[in-house]
């Protein structure tokens, strides 16, 4: 190489180097192309580059997901080795996460009595492990069903998934998001009271828009009288109640109950920006062209397509074997009706939910506690975060 030569790229770095470290629009605009967690690193190089990551992440406010299905390669849960690997590519900062897992697959026994031979997979560790990949301000609920329904990685447009068996699971991270106010809540019969349920926004709350709803050992004495408990203010509100009745909640850690009692996980979604609308498939609805029929009916609601989850909560006695062995009929119906929307959910052992229309000005169909809890059916629900 010729003096010249050194010379001029010398003069190339420099002005590189300048650029770099001196005009914000370019560094802003290389900064938009680096996933979250790396983003949060070279954030430290200069007053710039924090600066100008600061501005990146106030614009990331798409929620993404990782979702994972198939048997696990490790002794851990098949979407825990697949999260650490892909938590690491995306382009947001989450601020509240929920992951739903397989009952048999996360706790190694269908009966959920940890096989010996096994790792266990819903040991103190797992959980830490996977707290670990997220923010110490995230908040975390993690929720094990006997079923799974998703949608893989990648794509909204990808085809949704019914697991009624086989290892599956997905978590869902939402960001920061301006005019939604998203609260976790767990309960149990010792913390239940009307000052929590204030403090979760539960009640009392004029902006609340949606509530997500994951009753665990709901069959346990006293179950029901609790559910009731939970749901009987909620159905005099204005708003959507969606949900069902899960094996297990392994996060947030519980510490004002005991192992194996019943209790209570949800998210609470505020703000002007939210919008929400579900349809009860009944026991009536038993083919795909009434499951599709059914779920058509959203689209009354014209809920935007951007920043939209759409969530699927089925009784364990729906599925293949109530459609004549016809397999993810209910998520075949709804990605033909909203072809460009990812579907979550689960398979539980009875179902939270009412034909509701949540929006600027509300329609509302039941409002009394029974019409709220159901079974053999399946809750499909839109939620719109702005």
């Amino acid at each position: 190489m010729g003096e010249n030569e050194e010379l001029t790229d010398y003069l190339d770095d420099s002005k590189a180097a300048y650029v770099l470290s001196n005009v914000a629009e370019v560094v802003e605009r290389i900064l938009t192309f680096v996933p979250t967690k790396s983003l949060l690193r070279v954030a430290r190089v200069c007053r710039l580059w924090r600066n100008c990551a600061r501005r990146v992440l106030r614009t990331q406010q798409q929620l993404t997901w990782v979702s994972a299905c198939g048997p696990s390669a490790s002794g851990a849960h098949v979407l825990c080795g697949i999260l650490a690997e892909e938590v690491e590519k995306v382009f947001v900062l989450p601020k509240t996460v929920l992951t739903l897992v397989d009952f048999e697959g996360f706790t190694g026994r269908p009966d959920g009595r940890q096989n010996k031979a096994k790792k266990n997979r819903h040991s103190p560790d797992t959980v830490e492990e996977l707290n670990l990949l997220f923010p110490k301000a995230c908040d975390i609920m993690g929720i094990t069903a006997p079923g799974i329904v998703l949608t893989p990685s990648g794509s909204c447009s990808s085809l949704p998934r019914e697991y009624q068996e086989g290892e599956a699971g997905f978590a869902i991270m939402l960001p920061s998001i301006e005019g939604v106010n998203i609260k976790p809540f767990h309960f149990c019969k010792k913390s239940i009271c009307p000052t929590a349920l204030k403090e979760a926004g539960l009640v009392d709350n004029p902006e609340l828009r949606v509530v997500l709803l994951f009753v665990y050992e709901a069959y346990k004495p006293g179950g029901l009288h609790f559910l009731s408990q939970i749901l009987e203010p909620l159905a005099k509100s204005k708003a959507l109640i969606a949900g069902g009745l899960v094996e297990s909640a392994f996060s947030p850690p519980r510490h004002c109950c005991s192992q194996g009692a019943f209790g209570v996980v949800g998210l609470s979604l505020s703000g002007p920006k939210v919008q929400g609308a579900s349809v009860l498939l009944d026991q009536e609805i038993s083919n795909p062209k009434a499951a599709e029929a059914t779920i058509r009916r959203l689209k009354a609601a014209k809920v935007p397509e951007s920043n939209t989850l759409g969530f699927m909560f089925a009784c364990v006695g729906r599925g293949q074997n109530y459609y004549q062995n016809q397999a993810n009929v209910e998520a075949d119906a709804f990605h033909k009706v909203f072809p460009n929307t990812p579907l979550f959910g689960l398979f539980g052992n009875g179902e939270i939910g009412c034909d509701r229309i949540v929006k600027d000005d509300y329609t509302l169909c039941d409002t009394d506690t029974d019409s709220l809890q159901h079974e053999y059916t399946t809750v499909m629900t839109l939620i719109h975060l702005g």
